[in-house]
């Protein structure tokens, strides 16, 4: 398996890092000929602006948009899940488009506002989950479709539509491997 991760801006090496313990061959992507062969795709955090005017600077929004559509799965986190929402509260920022969920960017505040909590994700199993908020979106409004897999203070902040796996926390920067594993296991397969 040979997962691809963007590596335009944000936490990429840390996921690459994360996909190595679980097994998972990488390789980071920054032009459209290197998503050729790729199994799955991971849009790590880091600045959502920037990362989508960078995806149109390098010509990557209409390859990643059709491979999509041709069922490539795409694990987003933080910047990641705000890049695959259909839609952005209060803004006409450009988005990949491919969940049916409304995000609210920074929704809980600035950077002196991040936060750790435990997090209770049944999809990865009975122990809780030590999630890190880093000026996080979470999401204000799901379709039919959508499945709710977390909710941090009733906010959702995990999610699942088909292919697509999304997160408002950063799973790369912790040591616990389960949910790269649960979309390696669940949603690439």
């Amino acid at each position: 398996m040979l997962i691809g991760v963007l590596a335009l801006q944000g936490a990429f090496r840390e996921h690459q890092y994360i996909l190595d313990k679980c097994g998972v061959s990488t390789r980071q992507i920054r032009k459209p000929s290197e998503l050729d062969g790729i199994d799955a795709l991971v849009i790590p955090g880091g600045e959502s602006t920037t990362i989508s005017k960078l995806i149109n600077s390098f010509n990557l929004m209409k390859p990643i948009k059709d491979l999509a559509n041709q069922g490539m799965p795409i694990f987003g986190t933080c910047a990641g899940l705000i890049m695959l929402a259909k839609h952005i509260r209060n803004s006409q920022q450009e988005t990949i488009a491919l969940i049916d969920i409304e995000v609210e960017r920074n929704a809980y505040g600035r950077q002196v506002d991040s936060f750790e909590t435990d997090l209770d994700i049944p999809v990865l199993g009975e122990e809780p989950y030590r999630a890190i908020f880093i000026r996080a979106p979470y999401i204000t409004e799901v379709s039919k479709g959508v499945n709710v897999l977390a909710r941090c203070v009733n906010k959702i902040v995990c999610v699942s539509q088909g292919r697509f796996l999304v997160t408002a926390f950063h799973p790369e920067l912790t040591n616990d491997l389960r949910m790269h594993r649960y979309f390696i296991e669940n949603i690439v397969k």
